[in-house]
């Protein structure tokens, strides 16, 4: 598998012959949004740095397969399960809902948090999310939870792999906190960033969390 980064919460995400993003932005954001071919878009919430939806081209001239909200999915042999969650810690009341995503991409499970904002997830969202190989999880605070909140999540989900994102990188497109005081809440100060993240899940920490920060391909 492969894991590429494109900055806010956007991700490309490899496995053999399938190709999914997470939360692409679309042309009214701040960010350009990218053009790798997908099979699959999934889109956290209705924003601009989120629903590009339709931005992405699909396989083969055939348009990827979208979806933007809570339910359960089935695509080529991925099972997909959204979650309602929250964009605050007020139930919703200030910026509405945000949606979980669990992927089954090739035995390895995925877990992207999209723009999580409230202080701790319930009990019924943590059973059906179940032990993550890889998380993406939110840290910059402002709109979505912040480093201290993001430790207390994970420390609720134990995944095996944990890759931040939605944090400040660029002064006009990307607000809030920088991964390096997510870094230092973990104890990871010393990680350096990568360019994509291959790995294949017997590689995988069998015991432990291992922390991969990757360098965003980002564009204005």
């Amino acid at each position: 598998m492969v894991i590429t980064y494109y900055g806010a919460s956007c991700f490309k995400v490899q496995s053999g012959d399938l190709t999914i993003a997470f939360d692409p932005p679309s042309k009214g954001s701040d960010l350009k949004p990218p053009r790798f071919e997908c099979h699959v878009v999934l889109s956290s919430h209705d924003h601009p740095l989120h629903n590009g939806l339709k931005e992405l081209p699909g396989k083969k001239g055939e348009d990827p397969f979208f979806i933007s909200g809570p339910g359960e999915y089935e695509y080529g042999g991925l099972q997909i399960t959204a979650i309602q969650s929250f964009h605050d810690n007020t139930s919703g009341k200030k910026l509405g809902t945000n949606t979980i995503y669990v992927v089954e991409m090739e035995n390895i499970r995925l877990c992207h948090l999209g723009d999580l904002g409230q202080g701790e997830l319930e009990a019924e969202s943590i059973e059906v999310i179940g032990k993550s190989d890889v998380l993406f999880v939110p840290v910059g605070g402002k709109d979505v939870i912040d480093a201290e909140t993001a430790a207390k999540i994970i420390t609720q989900l134990e995944p095996r792999v944990v890759i931040p994102m939605h944090y400040a990188i660029l002064k006009t497109a990307l607000k809030g906190a920088r991964v390096d005081e997510f870094l230092k809440e973990l104890g990871e100060e010393k990680i350096k960033p990568e360019d994509k993240f291959t790995f294949k899940k017997k590689e995988l920490p069998e015991d432990g969390m291992k922390v991969v920060l990757l360098e965003p391909v980002i564009s204005l």
